[in-house]
């Protein structure tokens, strides 16, 4: 296909898209509104519309009180019958795809359905955005004149009697457009191997051949693979092998601890960061402005949301509210309620609002990765703000951590364990444990309180991991590729002791 043609058609795309944007920034709550109610319309004869009466609710009071918020474990079986190939239960059309990933206390993995319509209306929906975003406040990009370079997830797709199933990237590439095939690099046949040493070194000897403009894929394996471009061809940073290199499209762990690290081997001043909020359940904001750490929600991939302060989860006051109650600044989580069949459900992540018009969001962190055993609070957004405050004043540079609680045993005080695996050690690490400490008690006031005169917690314990730890543990758990995230931080000691032993 001709550049110029590509670039045309972009630029009708865009255009549209554009205004619809507008219309759901303009109206958020009447978009919402209309969406839960199609989202009824459309499930009433299922299986759990039957149950709960969906033809009957007409308010969003009667959604909150009939329909119950639930886990993955409350729709385990649910969904296990659905891959069995059972249809019309949680959704009408026929749910033939499942994104798999890590598992839960009833299960070795979940299985997410994906519907025709949430490939089409989320998932891909997204994608093309993240593009129209990117393009309408950089005019002058060259991205559609060479390849987007993607790196997903490390499974192939496996047929389950009448469905089939696997890492949701693999699912996205298997089901790809022409268009998006055509401008993508690696090939579908490279980007599918499961066996990821394999695919990381076919990844490299296809790509420096190509002329790459554009990076998509999760920061911590993106950083792996292009150290090994780097490592394969000699060169000192990425722009000698891909000197049209203009973005990063990324997503899945926050960026800031590998800001620093992609700076040094993408040395330019124009190269443009741009982050996309997703998950197996659906994609849910993207970053709409140039250098900017606040996504926008996107309210018309027909995902419905709800929230709960984290202040009150989990607590006999725990309170859901729709979008129009939510507050700036307040650590919410999210509760969706999806075109593939999810009803009102968790899907672990918190998130702030940072503004309310239009509706624009940071990832704060998970409901279950955060450490609340003294009433500390600490959440990843902490954390790894603090970590790179301690790393730039020590001359660190952080591959990997984990932290956990240090319990109380007899009079002895509480303290947090970290498990540190460097790419570049701090000049000191008794200095870069101060730092973190200090850092940690100006960003949260819960944990400062705990700190003061080591009244509940002592200072901060670190080890510093041996070199490549963590990516030993994935790959001893088959769990090596984009789709899988080191724990950061837990309210236990299972994972830290293990790595520890």
């Amino acid at each position: 296909m001709p550049i110029p043609l590509v670039h045309s058609i972009a630029s009708w795309f865009l255009k549209k898209r554009i205004h619809q944007m507008e219309l759901f920034m303009k109206y958020p709550v009447e978009v919402q509104e209309e969406l839960r109610i199609k989202l009824l319309t459309k499930a009433k004869d299922t299986e759990i519309g039957k149950r709960y009466d969906f033809a009957s609710i007409k308010s969003y009071r009667a959604f909150a009180d009939t329909i119950p918020v639930t886990s993955y474990e409350d729709n385990h079986q649910l969904i296990e019958r659905s891959r069995r190939g059972e249809p019309n239960i949680l959704w009408p059309s026929p749910i033939k795809w499942f994104a798999q990933s890590s598992g839960t206390t009833n299960a070795r993995s979940k299985f997410i359905p994906v519907s025709t319509e949430s490939l089409e209306d989320c998932h891909y929906a997204a994608g093309k955005d993240l593009l129209c975003m990117y393009l309408n406040n950089n005019e002058e990009s060259h991205l559609f004149s060479g390849k987007g370079l993607r790196l997903g997830g490390s499974k192939q797709l496996y047929q389950d009697k009448r469905t089939v199933y696997g890492d949701l990237s693999a699912i996205l590439i298997d089901n790809m457009p022409f268009w998006a095939e055509y401008s993508s690099t690696p090939n579908s046949d490279v980007s599918l191997l499961s066996d990821w040493e394999i695919k990381m070194q076919a990844i490299v000897d296809e790509t420096i051949q190509q002329d790459v403009t554009s990076l998509a894929g999760v920061p911590s394996w993106m950083l792996v693979l292009l150290n090994n471009v780097l490592e394969t061809t000699g060169k000192n940073h990425l722009l000698e092998i891909w000197p049209n290199l203009e973005v990063y499209f990324h997503g899945g762990v926050s960026f800031d601890p590998y800001m620093e690290q992609y700076k040094k081997i993408i040395p330019s001043n124009s190269f443009k960061y741009y982050e996309i909020y997703n998950a197996s359940e659906g994609f849910f904001a993207v970053q709409d402005q140039n250098d900017s750490k606040e996504l926008l929600l996107m309210l018309d991939y027909g995902i419905y949301y709800e929230f709960i302060p984290m202040k009150d989860y989990g607590t006999s006051d725990q309170k859901v509210i729709p979008l129009c109650d939510v507050k700036i600044g307040v650590n919410y989580a999210i509760i969706i309620t999806t075109n593939a069949g999810l009803w009102r459900y968790k899907i672990g992540d918190t998130i702030r609002f940072t503004s309310l018009k239009p509706y624009r969001i940071k990832v704060s962190g998970r409901t279950k990765h955060h450490i609340n055993v003294f009433g500390e609070e600490l959440i990843i957004e902490n954390a790894e703000e603090a970590l790179k405050r301690a790393s730039k004043a020590t001359g660190a540079e952080i591959k990997d951590y984990t932290a956990a609680p240090i319990f109380m045993e007899g009079r002895k005080k509480g303290a947090h364990e970290w498990l540190i695996e460097f790419k570049k050690c701090p000049h000191d690490i008794a200095v870069f444990n101060t730092k973190l400490d200090l850092a940690l008690q100006e960003i949260n006031s819960d944990y400062q309180a705990k700190r003061f005169n080591n009244t509940t917690l002592n200072a901060p314990t670190i080890h510093m991991a041996r070199k490549n730890l963590f990516y030993d543990w994935l790959s001893s758990q088959n769990k090596l590729g984009g789709q899988h995230k080191i724990p950061r931080l837990s309210n236990k000691r299972d994972f830290i002791e293990t790595l520890m032993r």
